[in-house]
């Protein structure tokens, strides 16, 4: 299907709607029947027709029909953030007693939902280096319920072989769930690989412009329904109708924004991949990159997030670099119309208390609408500080 309709057109019934451009915002939490039948035919079928807005809205099933058929999937459920919209992914296919395989260094709010909150139900996750799809299979157990992948991560970009590592889960009739946040629908299809959930936390490239917090859990409509009966409608992290009708309008300019985040990435990577105040630069399609064959192979285009590890003596150094940017923007989340920084030596006071798994002196940059120039004009400026 193409794109351009999709995000345009795709489910959206202007006919009904008084011929309104953009679909109207369902704000509502209830919605009226007049009989008994009907009553009894909307209770029954919430998943597909309007009965309570935290079920099923009018406004949200159409950016479920959108996002599911960016995806390639038969369907597609919102959520209220990209965590919760994991979590109940994750839940839906685990109970106590059964053990998942997990790549190392995913989102911190999986990590702790996996090596934390499901411990004290009886769920046990081995953490394994994803790079190598046999590691996935040597982990597992005869409880081994779930494969869960992010490709690539979000802070240093490790990779995972999708095909060869469903090609295993679907051998040993093993569920398998993937993040796709850092690339979107666009740059990787996950489900053309054989992936039975996607994720992806909708507040980053769906949204666009910083301003919606939200969710996603892609897949089969057996599955969606599943997840629908159970965790989605008893935890109730649904969004609300006025940010489903944000994030439509932010799928409007997705093609074009990643487009120019991606364009303008490269120039920048180009340029930090050989200066000499950088030790290293971590993005999937820079020269240096150990995986970039792999990304090539399995993702259409690059992202506009990366990180640089920066050639300093201590805290300092990584400090005065990042408090010298003008227009990159300290600040967590991406994926929106801002250039961002997120240095990791924020977590800890100096490089002797530094316990985090990155490295103390890592930067992560995301790319974002602005001109190449500019951002390299301020890059340059920062660096030549330290």
């Amino acid at each position: 299907m193409d794109i351009s309709f999709i995000v345009n057109h795709l489910g959206e019934e202007r006919e009904k709607y008084d011929g309104a451009v953009n679909p109207p915002i369902f704000q509502t939490s209830n919605f009226t029947v007049p009989t008994v039948e009907e009553f009894r035919n909307r209770i029954q079928h919430e998943y597909d027709s309007p009965f309570y807005t935290r079920g099923h809205n009018p406004t949200v099933a159409i950016l479920r029909k959108k996002i599911a058929a960016l995806e390639g999937t038969e369907d597609a459920l919102i959520f209220s953030s990209g965590s919760g919209a994991i979590a109940a992914a994750v839940m839906n296919v685990v109970q106590s007693g059964d053990h998942i395989v997990c790549v190392q260094k995913p989102y911190g709010w999986t990590n702790f939902l996996l090596n934390q909150l499901l411990v004290k139900y009886g769920v046990t996750t081995t953490m394994v280096d994803g790079r190598d799809p046999e590691n996935y299979r040597n982990a597992i157990r005869e409880n081994t319920k779930l494969f869960f992948l992010e490709t690539p991560n979000t802070m240093t970009f490790e990779l995972q072989d999708i095909h060869a590592i469903c090609d295993i889960a679907k051998e040993k009739n093993i569920v398998t769930i993937l993040d796709n946040s850092y690339c979107s629908p666009l740059f990787q299809q996950p489900a053309a690989y054989g992936v039975d959930m996607i994720c992806h936390s909708a507040t980053k490239y769906f949204s666009g412009h910083s301003d919606v917090v939200g969710g996603v859990v892609c897949g089969s409509s057996e599955r969606m329904r599943s997840i629908f009966k159970s965790e989605f409608m008893c935890l109730g992290a649904n969004i609300s109708p006025h940010d489903a009708s944000m994030l439509i309008k932010g799928l409007r300019t997705l093609p074009i924004r990643l487009e120019q985040s991606a364009r303008t990435a490269a120039k920048v990577a180009f340029y930090l991949e050989y200066h000499n105040k950088v030790k290293k630069l971590h993005w999937p399609y820079s020269n240096s990159f150990p995986q970039k064959e792999l990304a090539k192979k399995q993702m259409k285009n690059c992202g506009g997030l990366m990180s640089i590890e920066l050639d300093v003596e201590d805290y300092a150094g990584v400090e005065k670099f990042c408090n010298s940017l003008r227009y990159f923007l300290m600040a967590t989340s991406w994926g929106g119309f801002e250039s961002l920084i997120f240095p990791i030596c924020a977590f800890s006071k100096n490089k002797e208390s530094h316990t985090s798994h990155l490295p103390w002196n890592l930067v992560r940059l995301y790319i974002g609408l602005e001109d190449a120039e500019l951002l390299i004009r301020d890059l340059d400026q920062a660096l030549e500080r330290i």
